[in-house]
């Protein structure tokens, strides 16, 4: 039990377990958030690197659930389809990633919180998040790119993974394969990048591995809520959720 604690509390670790526990039955439901919600709790109690260590793992197994769902044909197709986001997350998570201990805090939290806010309280505001696309495989590229950038040093890529689905119009069930498909290849280049960063050690591994197991179990609930559920009123609830932790991330920051 020690060596999955990565050196923490009893209290921490089964903090970040439940986290991861939520987290998940968010992702499983609505298809993303789940990096937000571990991020930004974990940056609570855990010190940044065992916070980002944490949550490799999880989002690596979890996100290989959520991109064959549907079965192998359909997840390649995608990666076919948004191959140029695909190339932008991965070339620049490799490229950020080696940056990770040399962003203060104060800028990590910040560089978290504000995106963060800021995209979900314009989704709950009722703003359309579109943008209107007159260059496709261009933004495609440059929104793959800016992911990247945010991924390496945080291990979130989500927004504009997001912003580029609603943009291009995609269907439900396909924007959940994209994001599942993108996360996954994403989640695969970020572990890689931080086992050659020192991220991910003979300590972190463990614990990362120890969080898959509340990220299942969560991610296993959300689908059924996925299926059955009315999808506008949860996710309005997600937003809500994702708008306090972003402005948390802030608060801690400034504090």
């Amino acid at each position: 039990m020690d060596m999955l604690m990565a050196g923490l509390t009893p209290a921490a670790f089964w903090a970040a377990m439940a986290v991861t526990l939520f987290s998940g039955f968010v992702k499983g439901a609505i298809g993303f958030a789940m990096p937000m919600i571990m991020i930004s709790a974990f940056s609570s109690f855990l010190p940044p690197e065992v916070a980002l260590a944490g949550m490799i793992l999880p989002t690596l197994l979890t996100n290989f659930s959520q991109a064959f769902r549907q079965g192998w044909g359909p997840a390649f197709e995608s990666m076919r389809k948004y191959w140029r986001f695909l190339a932008g997350t991965i070339v620049f998570i490799l490229v950020s990633a080696q940056f990770v201990r040399d962003i203060p805090q104060i800028v990590f939290l910040l560089m978290l919180g504000l995106p963060i806010t800021a995209f979900a309280a314009l989704q709950l505001a009722g703003r359309s998040l579109a943008l209107r696309l007159e260059h496709r495989r261009r933004a495609e590229t440059v929104l793959g790119i800016i992911g990247g950038l945010y991924g390496g040093v945080s291990g979130i890529w989500g927004p504009p993974l997001l912003v580029y689905l609603l943009s291009v119009g995609a269907e439900k069930r396909e924007a959940i394969r994209v994001q599942g498909v993108v996360f996954l290849i994403g989640a695969a280049t970020l572990t890689f990048a931080h086992l050659n960063s020192g991220v991910l050690n003979a300590a972190t591994v463990p614990f990362s591995l120890a969080l898959a197991v509340p990220a299942f179990l969560g991610m296993v609930v959300g689908f059924a809520v996925q299926d059955r559920l009315d999808q506008t009123r949860f996710r309005r609830w997600t937003q809500i959720l994702l708008v306090l932790t972003g402005l948390n991330l802030i608060r801690q920051a400034l504090s």
